[in-house]
């Protein structure tokens, strides 16, 4: 408004540049509150007036004109301030009841398990809905550390209803269980009831005994990742790879438990295809497998951390698709200490 007026002093009147003042109003509703807006709508129209008594144009068509325009779209601006102010406070109670529900869904894993560093990361496809149909958990058994991670077909309030389903079925099986095949096969069981239609989950369950050793069973999810101490790595391909939960009821082949070793420096990390899947500008998948570098960070939260940034960097933006991520890290004796 400033410019503008000092412009229309040194043009003169014949320009025309009165009626630009109400553009002050205008960019007041968009950015700031009700009070602002009147407040510096207010200032437009004494502003109008005296630069219209200044060049002359009172009375007459086009001093009245201006006035007219400031006028009406300060109250345009007021209107679009209040109207703003209540879609962002509804937005706020949407966020506030969505971190509430990730809590109770999706809540936090223990940094520490025994013998065990945990960490995880969750990047939801819409970042306002905080969750999504990915979803994963940790339980502390009597028979070891019981851990799932999987993805939910499809999206929307029912991804989330069934991710919700999985992880209830899952924490109370792990603990009633004694083994892994039990908790499995009870996890398919409550699946196959729950799911309804086409909608399926694929999920990896594993379990690190004390006594060194890993299983996993793989619902025709993404294969864990398996990184040794001495810095070679695998990913742990079943030989047959299961249908995915809430399929079994259509025939299939049953999952079948692999295990392995699991010993002090060794790292496990469970994901979704969000992140194997984010793709760059050419249309290139990311390539986890030449990205084991990243998992050496001091901490399991920091190498999570370096991962999760470089898939956003990869991908050149918001991921398409939720993205989790469970890493699992054999602590050595001397960490310990």
């Amino acid at each position: 408004m400033a410019l503008t007026a000092l412009a229309d002093i040194i043009a003169g009147p014949t320009v025309g540049l009165l009626p630009l003042i109400a553009l002050g109003p205008a960019f007041a509703g968009l950015t700031g509150g009700p009070r602002r807006t009147a407040l510096i709508g207010a200032v437009a129209l004494v502003l109008c007036l005296a630069l219209g008594w200044y060049d002359g144009l009172f009375p007459g068509r086009r001093g009245a004109t201006a006035m007219v325009s400031v006028a009406g779209v300060t109250a345009a601006g007021l209107l679009a301030a209040v109207m703003r102010q209540r879609r962002e406070a509804e937005l706020a109670n949407v966020r506030s009841i969505a971190e509430v529900a990730q809590r109770v869904l999706l809540r936090p894993v223990p940094r520490t398990a025994g013998e065990l560093s945990i960490a995880v990361s969750y990047t939801a496809a819409v970042a306002e809905a905080r969750i999504g149909g990915d979803l994963y958990e940790v339980v502390t058994s009597p028979g070891g550390v019981r851990v799932i991670v999987g993805d939910v077909q499809g999206k929307g309030l029912d991804a989330v209803e069934t991710a919700a389903d999985v992880l209830g079925a899952f924490r109370e099986a792990a603990h009633d269980e004694a083994e892994l095949t039990g908790v499995s096969a009870r996890l398919e069981r409550a699946m196959n009831r729950t799911l309804r239609g086409e909608r399926f989950v694929t999920a990896v369950i594993a379990e690190i005994r004390q006594d060194r050793s890993l299983a996993l069973v793989n619902y025709g999810h993404p294969s864990p990742l398996l990184v040794r101490g001495d810095g070679t790595a695998s990913f742990l391909d079943p030989d047959v790879r299961a249908v995915p939960l809430g399929l079994g009821l259509h025939g299939g082949r049953l999952p079948q438990k692999l295990t392995t070793t699991f010993r002090p420096g060794d790292q496990l990390l469970l994901y979704t295809d969000g992140v194997t899947e984010a793709r760059d500008d050419e249309g290139t998948f990311y390539p986890l497998a030449s990205r084991l570098h990243l998992l050496r960070g001091a901490t399991p939260e920091g190498a999570l951390d370096a991962l999760h940034h470089d898939v956003a960097a990869h991908a050149g933006g918001p991921l398409g698709d939720d993205a989790a991520m469970l890493l699992l890290r054999y602590r050595s004796r001397e960490t310990m200490e």
